[in-house]
């Protein structure tokens, strides 16, 4: 007798002799997606909560200088029963307006120095080989995380040394210094991603080291530049700390010129009992306002400066 044929056998695709398919195991259908939709919830119900945060003690301190002593001590968020305008005009007479102009003749001439010369470094940093490069770097990176308040005795008596307490030029120079760590730090990221052929393109093209970095290199690390100066811009205008020990008047020597952090603190101790809060809601108002103006009208270059540097 002959042997029985076997008839092929049909596998997951129905071709004969082929392997067989594994099917995976079905999968839950909502879990991943009820998973994500409840990160999202929470994720944003805490940017809402850290919103209402910051923005309803803005809204009392707006609303708070069109209202009287006795309407601020009564409903926090009321509407002002009158709308009065002279009060800035009163903030800005008792030397809101002095302390604001010291304010903006250091930043004018600390921001554009610090990102001068934070960018040379940061470049030379990002592009050049040289023994100490390291750790010159991560000297920079150490300086960024060192406490102002360890530095503030010998920083005191070497401004005193050079005379030049209570001096624009003194004070400018001590922000240059502060902010360059962090300028350093975040622009040799920008600078180690540039494209080196176009560096090299430039120089062919008779182009010094000098040239090719402040008319090619430069202008292509502008969201860098963008986003660091706004930082710059805005650690340096609330800056307290470094301004009330080297900007205080000597016995003989120049008047005050507070800059507008101390200019506010002064402000609130010059009223003792007369209690004229509106005053100094309107100067806290005035202090605040010209920086929400340049974070808002930057915010988007902030971002992607951010960003780019995020992904570099």
């Amino acid at each position: 007798m002959s042997a029985p044929i076997k008839e092929p056998t049909q596998t997951g695709d129905g071709i004969p002799g082929s392997p067989p398919v594994t099917k995976a195991p079905p999968r839950p259908g909502g879990a991943g997606r009820s998973e994500g939709i409840t990160l999202n919830v929470f994720s944003h119900g805490f940017l809402v909560l850290w919103a209402v945060l910051i923005v309803l003690p803005l809204i009392w301190l707006v609303l708070g200088s069109f209202k009287t002593d006795a309407q601020i001590g009564g409903s926090a968020l009321s509407w002002p029963s009158n709308w009065q305008l002279d009060v800035f005009g009163r903030a800005w007479d008792k030397g809101i307006g002095d302390y604001f102009t010291n304010t903006i003749i250091v930043l004018v001439f600390s921001v554009p120095l610090t990102m001068l010369f934070g960018s040379m470094g940061a470049y030379v940093l990002a592009r050049y080989e040289f023994p100490g490069n390291r750790f010159i770097y991560y000297f920079f990176v150490g300086g960024a995380m060192f406490p102002v308040f360890l530095a503030l005795v010998p920083l005191f008596f070497m401004v005193k040394r050079l005379e030049m307490l209570n001096t624009y030029q003194g004070l400018i120079l001590v922000y240059v210094a502060y902010s360059m760590p962090f300028t350093v730090f975040f622009m040799h990221a920008f600078f180690r991603t540039l494209p080196t052929a176009v560096f090299e393109a430039a120089v062919l093209d008779g182009a010094s080291h000098t040239r090719a970095f402040f008319q090619v290199m430069l202008p292509m690390a502008k969201p860098g530049l963008l986003s660091v100066g706004i930082f710059n811009v805005l650690g340096q205008w609330n800056q307290y700390i470094l301004p009330s020990v080297l900007m205080q008047p000597q016995k003989g020597g120049d008047p005050e010129r507070y800059v507008l952090t101390q200019g506010l603190i002064q402000l609130q101790q010059q009223q003792g009992y007369a209690t004229d809060l509106p005053v100094l809601f309107a100067g806290v108002t005035i202090a605040m306002i010209p920086m929400l103006v340049v974070y808002l009208s930057f915010q988007r270059q902030v971002q992607g400066g951010l960003t780019s540097a995020t992904l570099k």
